[in-house]
């Protein structure tokens, strides 16, 4: 009997030592919004609440399951909202974490200039948006939109990568047989749908020995603009014998039809 009330007694200690030890840390090393810097707590996360607050304003509403744009679900037609029903796509759906605006935005574009250890935070906001969608149970294989070569290494990483290898899906395999093979310019803003679509036109290409052929591939990438680098991706995928080719983004923007 004297052990288990022993082991008892030691396990109290460790968590008033534990306990007063995180106080301590915090009130010498507070830590700091990745955001804006404020103060934050251990309970916060890596946000202070304000800034989670706002991020949650980005990620909640309805959205088209064709395009990603904002949309109610009752003014869907056959699967499509009003804005993207005269567009052609060659991916077959969309699942997307939220808006490309405000928190959600200056966390993205932080990520993609040597704050990775925000995958911490957008990586389960994308595996909701991917639990949420109707192709979830659908998917063999995981493919991270690729970067030139030239890019990943000036970059050190591939974003889209960090994000698939975070979305705790076992038995999807992440393939990343799916290359770019010629450096494009950087998708302006303002750019028409059209001149965005021939920038990347013939930009990807498959490796030999793909296991693409006959398989339901989900892309994975931090957002959607006009949808060409996914339409010119999911071309690709499906001219290599993909079967049907999902998207997966952590936002969208441009939320009207150009």
């Amino acid at each position: 009997m004297e052990a288990p009330k022993s082991q008892h007694v030691t396990d109290r200690v460790r968590r008033v030592f534990g306990l007063g030890w995180r106080g301590l840390n915090q009130l010498l090393w507070p830590g700091r919004c990745d955001l804006c810097d404020e103060a934050i707590c251990d309970t916060d996360g890596r946000l202070c609440r304000a800034c989670w607050s706002e991020l949650l304003t980005c990620t909640a509403g309805d959205y088209c399951p064709r395009c990603g744009r904002d949309a109610s679900r009752y003014g869907l037609v056959e699967g499509a909202c009003g804005a993207c029903r005269a567009e052609e796509f060659h991916f077959d759906g969309i699942a997307r974490a939220g808006v490309y605006t405000e928190a959600l935005q200056s966390m993205i574009l932080a990520f993609k200039h040597d704050h990775t250890e925000l995958a911490s935070v957008l990586a389960p906001l994308a595996a909701a948006a991917l639990q949420g969608s109707r192709f979830c149970g659908d998917i063999d294989v995981l493919v991270p939109v690729p970067l030139h070569w030239t890019r990943r290494f000036q970059r050190g990483y591939n974003q889209a990568h960090l994000i698939a290898r975070r979305l705790d899906r076992p038995r999807v395999r992440i393939r990343t047989d799916l290359i770019r093979i010629r450096r494009t310019r950087l998708q302006p803003q303002a750019a028409t749908p059209a001149a965005r679509a021939r920038n990347v036109a013939g930009a990807f290409a498959v490796r030999d020995g793909h296991e693409f052929a006959g398989r339901t591939v989900c892309l994975v990438d931090d957002v959607k603009t006009s949808g060409a680098t996914l339409n010119e991706c999911a071309k690709t995928l499906k001219e290599a014998g993909a079967t049907r080719v999902y998207a997966l983004v952590l936002a969208v923007a441009g939320q009207r039809a150009v």
